[in-house]
């Protein structure tokens, strides 16, 4: 198997507010796996707070690529990409990457998407909110009328009492519809953060994303007995592992394909979660439609989705999963239904 990445800079519609920071780009990495004439293709997206960068995925996929051009058989899924894994630690978005490649590549080999293969229904992907990051409360407006095609808003808040209540505010000004909260772990004493969902509750607010620091789970559990919204966890479930431990601190888990690895261990999450009780969101960074369509693919099995990535940046170089009055719409092409599009880095593409 061949793999070759190329690095590619995700250029947002508008700057990307959040409790800590905020930007105007986020560096990505494409990957193509190629091998009996198919190819598979796969996204790292890497905003920088969570410490990956082009340089770095090169470096990952350097490894990686050895590693694959010594596998015989692309179809060992279960062998191939605990092996990934197993190159170093971390680089998450990276590994993310080459899982979903491999995806797609055997889905395009076996000539169906991977909704498909799972036994889903794409009429059951759920609608998928579109996000608002941290500004002025005269962008917050025009966001907010941006989008209007879209059922569920979702609101970057966490940076401070008075700018969380404008964003709610500025948004209440434009629209009714319902809000779903991500406080970025921008909360650190309990007590003001349940006065702010007390405050959130009456404002037709769905829940609340990691209103904490993931380094208080027992102010988070304290916040979870008292809160009269669902608290679901992001930061502080990453991985496989971590599922079970939002068990009692939160109502459910957001899900991340490029932090949690790929397709391969966001389906496992999913189940765990599923057999532990909690809710589950799929979310997403600012990427392009090829790590969307990926996510899409396992949309019919969430509660809810924040899968607008794509819609945020202005050069996406995929055509894949889109969104039909506010609903995901998975394409019936084989593997993540892609097609490549306008600046698309790799030649000879398939």
């Amino acid at each position: 198997m061949r793999l070759r990445s190329a690095p590619y800079t995700l250029e947002l519609r508008h700057a990307f507010g959040i409790a800590s920071n905020s930007r105007t780009s986020t560096p990505a990495t494409l990957v193509a796996l190629e091998h009996e004439g198919v190819v598979g293709y796969g996204e790292a997206a890497m905003p920088p707070y969570l410490g990956e960068s082009q340089a770095s995925a090169a470096a990952f996929h350097a490894r990686a690529a050895d590693f694959l051009a010594t596998v015989r058989d692309p179809f060992q899924r279960e062998e191939i990409l605990p092996a990934i894994d197993a190159l170093a630690p971390g680089n998450t978005a990276a590994k993310a990457a080459v899982d979903l490649a491999l995806h797609d590549w055997i889905g395009k080999k076996l000539g169906a998407p991977w909704y498909r293969i799972w036994g889903l229904d794409p009429a059951k992907a759920p609608v998928t909110s579109y996000t608002i990051g941290i500004d002025t409360e005269p962008v917050v407006r025009e966001k907010t009328r941006e989008a209007a095609p879209y059922k569920i808003i979702k609101v970057k808040l966490g940076r401070d009492a008075a700018t969380d209540r404008m964003m709610i505010d500025a948004i209440r000004a434009e629209t009714d519809k319902p809000i779903t909260v991500d406080a970025n772990q921008g909360w650190r004493d309990r007590e003001a953060a349940l006065r702010m969902i007390e405050w959130l509750a009456g404002r037709n607010v769905e829940f609340i994303e990691q209103p904490m620091p993931k380094e208080q789970p027992d102010d988070t559990a304290w916040l979870r007995e008292r809160s009269p919204l669902p608290l679901i966890a992001d930061e502080s479930v990453q991985r496989l592992p971590d599922v079970a431990k939002a068990v009692g601190v939160f109502h459910g888990i957001n899900i991340k394909l490029m932090k949690c690895t790929g397709l391969r261990e966001a389906e496992r999450m999913v189940t765990l979660a599923r057999a532990l009780g909690l809710k589950v969101m799929l979310g997403c960074m600012t990427e392009t439609s090829c790590a969307i369509s990926a996510a899409a693919q396992l949309s019919p099995r969430v509660d809810w989705a924040d899968l607008d990535g794509a819609v945020l940046i202005k050069n996406d170089c995929f055509l894949g999963a889109t969104i039909e009055d506010g609903r995901i719409t998975l394409p019936d092409r084989p593997g993540l239904g892609l097609l490549p599009g306008t600046g698309m880095p790799f030649s000879g593409q398939g």
